[in-house]
């Protein structure tokens, strides 16, 4: 049994019509459905598009806080009429596990622009993990018997995603390489040789100019609950996917608010530009070799937007204790802690140690006949 569609704009109740429970997104549709009864109700129609915000009218969204000052969301249940101050825009009531869901247009941060919906569900966690807990090398073989998370949390992680145009004057040098015959003496068999070889050189000469490159959804982490580089590892993300922002995506998941300031996001997100900028340069100055020794950048349209994205964390146990693992809830990807086995190192060690000495045997045999 279905509900309506409820309408766009009209507050969020996640009580189950069916069985008074609850309802929650079910990864890869677009209904809520309740765990118990199987009760769904379609999500209501965005009625609009995901907006890119110029970064110049930042200052005059609102009036916001230092996040050191800004105060928790205080979420209403509906359910058991419970009251919860957090600093989360999502998570369950934590007397009746009801799905809660916080204000974003009413409190002094920004909202959220879009989100990425999770795809991955259990099932899907499951597959991925077994499939990593299989193909980790030097692992213990008891490893592979891991099938099952202890603990599983699906949490939406805040990003930042910054558009911008940017011009580029650069100074640097140019390395051709060319070939030069040079005589050299040596001795074979007591006597003195004289041979020739091909000897390598480079021809270095100033460059300089313009490159151009117009960036679109450069990517910045802006929560510190997880470090960056681990993030990081579970990109890509499919970011032409994101719809805009609707709190039901949120029912049954945590979500995060974000704890880093646009103007900070946009400072890493140059750097990453930087990085780009520079590949350019280096293809537009040629030759065999580069040398930039200078980027004056020039940045302009620059606009960004505050996106959720999946994330599943999953804890398992192995040896006694419990290993933590990250799980892109789009892709599937995972990465996180796993065991070694100090056996299997030590005989992969021995195995290249022996082709090592092999190997060096040879060369002294084939240099002695």
């Amino acid at each position: 049994m279905t509900d309506q569609t409820a309408a766009a704009g009209s507050p969020s109740s996640y009580a189950c019509a069916g069985c008074g429970a609850r309802v929650e997104y079910v990864p890869g549709t677009t209904v809520l459905r309740c765990p118990y009864c199987g009760h769904q109700r379609q999500l209501a129609a965005a009625g609009r598009q995901v907006r890119e915000h110029p970064y110049a009218e930042l200052a005059g969204l609102l009036p916001r806080k230092p996040l050191a000052g800004v105060d928790g969301h205080v979420l209403g249940c509906e359910r058991c009429g419970a009251r919860t101050q957090s600093s989360a825009l999502s998570e369950m009531c934590q007397f009746c596990g009801a799905p809660l869901v916080a204000d974003v247009t009413a409190g002094d941060q920004i909202a959220p622009e879009a989100v990425l919906p999770f795809e991955v569900d259990h099932d899907g966690v499951r597959t991925a993990l077994r499939r990593w807990v299989s193909s980790r090398w030097f692992a213990p073989t008891s490893l592979k018997r891991v099938t099952e998370a202890e603990s599983l949390k699906g949490t939406y992680l805040p990003h930042w995603t910054f558009d911008a145009r940017t011009v580029s004057d650069y100074d640097g040098r140019r390395g051709d390489h060319y070939w030069e015959t040079e005589t050299y003496t040596e001795t074979v068999n007591g006597e003195q040789q004289t041979r020739t070889r091909q000897v390598r050189k480079t021809r270095w000469r100033s460059a300089s100019g313009t490159v151009r490159r117009d960036f679109d959804d450069v990517l910045v982490a802006a929560t510190r609950h997880l470090a960056e580089a681990q993030l990081g590892k579970l990109e890509p993300w499919p970011l032409e996917h994101v719809v805009p922002y609707q709190p039901d995506y949120l029912a049954g998941y945590q979500t995060l608010r974000y704890d880093t300031e646009p103007e900070a996001g946009l400072a890493t997100a140059k750097t990453v530009m930087a990085e780009v900028i520079e590949q350019d340069c280096r293809h537009d100055i040629g030759g065999d070799e580069q040398r930039v020794t200078s980027v004056d950048t020039r940045y302009s349209d620059i606009t960004f937007k505050l996106v959720l994205l999946p994330v599943w964390i999953a804890c398992y146990l192995h040896g006694g204790r419990t290993w933590q693992v990250l799980i892109n809830g789009r892709t599937g990807e995972v990465i996180g802690q796993r065991p070694y086995s100090a056996i299997k190192i030590a005989m992969a060690v021995a195995v290249a140690t022996a082709v090592l000495a092999v190997a060096i045997l040879l060369i002294v045999q084939s240099r002695a006949s």
